[in-house]
């Protein structure tokens, strides 16, 4: 595999939308999506009203990457080994002691399902992504109101979450103003979403006029992707992209045959009859990555068009893409904002495009790192007593390196360079820090150019 990427090298680019392209506020979406599933709870199955009530500062809870142990009402942090690092019982933090009583320094036992990506199981449920991560929160809570009320050892709540997610999410909910997630974001989209910088927009166009084929693929059903990009994009949304999919209900986009997945036209943003194949530009409903990889063929008169995929989901986007389809893929990864390395004075003074950029916005609250889980990439393993303590990487961490082509914290930050700029890819020739753009978390360097874990 060669050293570096450049986007010059692609003839399609694919894009997520929901915190990828569409970025969003994220006390503000967050507080609003534990809201809709914890009003479900409480009016719909009669959960404890105190659910309801919940401050900004609970909010620390919710950290992508952890893992849902649905029987025992266990959060876990995990190793790239598949050890436990840390862990919560509900929202309560377990001790070391705890922890090695409970999961010792062994792999834990779905650990090898989990690192396969296996979408669904009765067992567990992965918290990688912004949407869900309110969820946690939520069922953290639950174990906690359960535990004051019942004592039990087993929990089984979780058909209950999942029907509060399919009554706020379900594809009719938008259209019938259902559920508390759509109308609160169709009153006041300003509130939870962020519009699409210039510098994006302007090289999205830049992308277009060089030839490029570019491609929205959501798991948004279409009339919420359309109110998405009209307020981040403009009316003229449509203009930027060659193909919009909408309700591509990833992964399965991915790893799905076309006959389990056909695409399917659109009317009024109702889905119509199922195609055989995918014959020309447009805007289009579920379908699958193997007959979209035949139009792009088409398209491009190539045999191999070479395709990236930028996503925030290394479950539904990054893994998927790779894993099924071989695209290349740039993880799109908010965390990298709240671990960044301080940059040295002599490199401030390089040319603009030569090292891009990252405007922050002052009215936009940095990203945090969660005081009760620590980084996202590395951690230290639990020991008794004053037993030295040893840095790891976490399976999140290794994750990215495996399956990421390069990670980036947002669109903008890679938007003002030149098309065939060359970054360093992820891969095992290189150093396990080289493919993140535009510098590594500093918790992933060495110690002299760090600083401690807490």
């Amino acid at each position: 595999m060669p050293r570096h990427f450049s986007l010059a090298d692609c003839e399609a680019m694919g894009f997520d939308l929901d915190h990828t392209l569409c970025r969003y506020r994220l006390p503000q979406s967050a507080r609003l999506i534990y809201d809709s599933f914890a009003q479900y709870l409480v009016t719909e199955k009669g959960y404890d009203k105190d659910l309801l009530n919940i401050t900004p500062e609970s909010l620390d809870f919710c950290c992508k990457g952890l893992v849902f142990d649905l029987e025992d009402g266990n959060f876990l942090k995990l190793a790239e080994d598949g050890t436990v690092l840390r862990a919560s019982h509900g929202t309560k933090s377990m001790t070391s002691e705890e922890i090695l009583e409970t999961y010792g320094r062994r792999e834990w036992k779905h650990f090898s399902a989990v690192s396969g990506m296996l979408s669904r199981s009765a067992k567990y449920y992965l918290y990688d992504n912004y949407f869900d991560l309110p969820g946690a929160l939520l069922c953290a809570r639950v174990v906690d109101s359960l535990d004051r009320h019942d004592r039990q050892k087993k929990y089984d709540f979780w058909k209950d979450m999942v029907a509060a997610i399919q009554h706020n999410y379900k594809i009719s909910a938008f259209k019938e103003n259902c559920g508390t997630y759509f109308p609160e974001v169709k009153n006041d989209p300003d509130k939870y979403l962020q519009r699409c910088p210039e510098s994006v927009k302007k090289w999205l166009k830049q992308l277009k006029n060089a030839g490029k084929i570019l491609l929205l693929i959501t798991s948004s059903h279409s009339d919420y992707c359309r109110l998405l990009c009209e307020h981040i994009l403009g009316h003229d949304f449509e203009e930027f992209f060659d193909i919009v999919i909408t309700n591509a209900l990833k992964p399965g986009f991915f790893s799905h045959t076309p006959n389990q997945r056909p695409f399917r036209t659109l009317e009024n943003d109702e889905e119509q009859e199922a195609l055989l194949s995918l014959d020309k530009p447009g805007w289009y409903s579920q379908g699958n990555a193997i007959h979209l990889y035949e139009l792009l063929k088409k398209m491009t008169g190539k045999l191999d068009p070479k395709v990236v995929y930028f996503g925030d989901s290394m479950h539904s986007d990054i893994f998927p893409a790779r894993h099924y389809s071989n695209w290349e893929t740039v993880f799109i990864l908010e965390e990298l904002l709240g671990d960044k390395v301080m940059v040295p004075a002599e490199t401030e003074s390089e040319p603009l495009e030569k090292k891009g950029k990252y405007e922050e916005h002052p009215s936009e609250a940095p990203y945090s790192v969660s005081k009760q889980w620590g980084s996202f990439f590395v951690d230290s393993l639990p020991g008794l007593g004053n037993a030295e303590e040893t840095l790891v990487s976490t399976w999140s961490c290794k994750c990215i390196s495996t399956y990421s082509t390069i990670a980036i914290p947002s669109l903008e930050a890679i938007a003002d360079l030149p098309l065939d700029y060359r970054f360093t890819r992820f891969s095992s020739n290189n150093s396990a820090t080289a493919g993140y753009y535009p510098s590594p978390p500093r918790a992933l360097l060495p110690n002299e150019e760090s600083v401690p874990v807490k």
